[in-house]
């Protein structure tokens, strides 16, 4: 390599496509076409004069050269989010933007209103939302806070547990009369992929001869189709209690629950708007537990 690899956007695009295996994957994550990736791993592998991937049927695979290359950026990679969090960390003013990841059943049912109000009395602080199943990397910068669910939070990260998440069986309304005599081991039941793992996990060893007839990767979906009548879906309380057109059929067992996580990365947890975010939530959350535990119906 007789060139300067000090480009850090070519090393943010090569890591990109080292990551997804493809061009197009690594598009979706850059947030730019297929053709512009395709340009700038080019030209760089040209400035380096060097093979950075081999190019298969199955997708773009690093070579040697590559291997070491990823190593590197890594490396640079983990420096720049390091620096870019203490500058922010430093930040004392309550303005600016805050980004906040989290999961589709959160974002749809649970932060709303919290969010409103939080704007209401912080208005210089501008709140983005980031909705995926899949984990955010804070230390990449990401997003600045994640609000999570899961019984153990990863230890790079700092923050509380801010509510427990209590679920039961739910259905559309008429079908716990119409089956109430039933098992529910007989019952259609709505079932998770794989990108609720955790969830569908706690199915399995609940009823473990059920076979689901309808699967979703979505909380949203599921709480659809339960309210469409294709069966019972095992769902959170602080979730469905709030969906006139659901009834609660049955508890679930208690490893059913999951904790629900406020968490930032250290280096951002004194920046005032961040902490200002983090304090609000975890007193709206804490509010929400008769809500969160299923017992506001009861």
């Amino acid at each position: 390599m007789n060139a300067n690899a000090d480009n850090w956007d070519d090393l943010r695009v090569f890591l990109a496509v080292a990551r997804a295996g493809s061009l197009s994957g690594a598009a979706r994550a850059l947030g730019v076409n297929h053709s512009t990736v395709f340009r700038r791993i080019g030209a760089f592998e040209r400035a380096l004069e060097v093979r950075l991937f081999d190019r298969l049927p199955g997708g773009y695979v690093l070579t040697a050269a590559g291997e070491e290359m990823r190593e590197s950026a890594l490396r640079v990679e983990a420096e720049i989010a390091a620096l870019g969090r203490k500058v922010v960390g430093q930040d004392l003013r309550l303005s600016g933007t805050v980004r906040i990841a989290t999961i589709d059943m959160l974002a749809v049912w649970l932060l709303p209103r919290h969010l409103a109000a939080f704007r209401v009395a912080y208005p210089g602080i501008e709140l983005e939302v980031a909705v995926s199943n899949a984990a955010v990397n804070l230390s990449r910068h990401e997003a600045d806070v994640a609000l999570r669910v899961g019984n153990q939070p990863p230890e790079t990260l700092v923050g509380r547990r801010v509510g427990r998440l209590v679920f039961a069986s739910y259905g559309a309304i008429g079908i716990r009369d119409r089956d109430k005599d039933m098992p529910l081991a007989e019952r259609d039941w709505i079932g998770f992929e794989s990108d609720h793992a955790a969830l569908a996990s706690r199915f399995a060893r609940f009823l473990p001869k059920v076979r689901p007839v309808f699967r979703v990767n979505s909380v949203a979906a599921a709480v659809a189709a339960a309210k469409a009548g294709i069966g019972l879906a095992p769902l959170p309380c602080g979730i469905a209690d709030l969906e006139p057109d659901l009834v609660r059929v049955a508890q679930l067992p208690d490893a059913f629950s999951l904790d629900l996580w406020l968490l930032t990365h250290e280096d951002l947890r004194h920046t005032a708007r961040i902490r200002a975010l983090l304090d609000f939530l975890a007193e709206a959350l804490a509010a929400d537990a008769p809500l969160l535990e299923g017992r506001q119906v009861e």
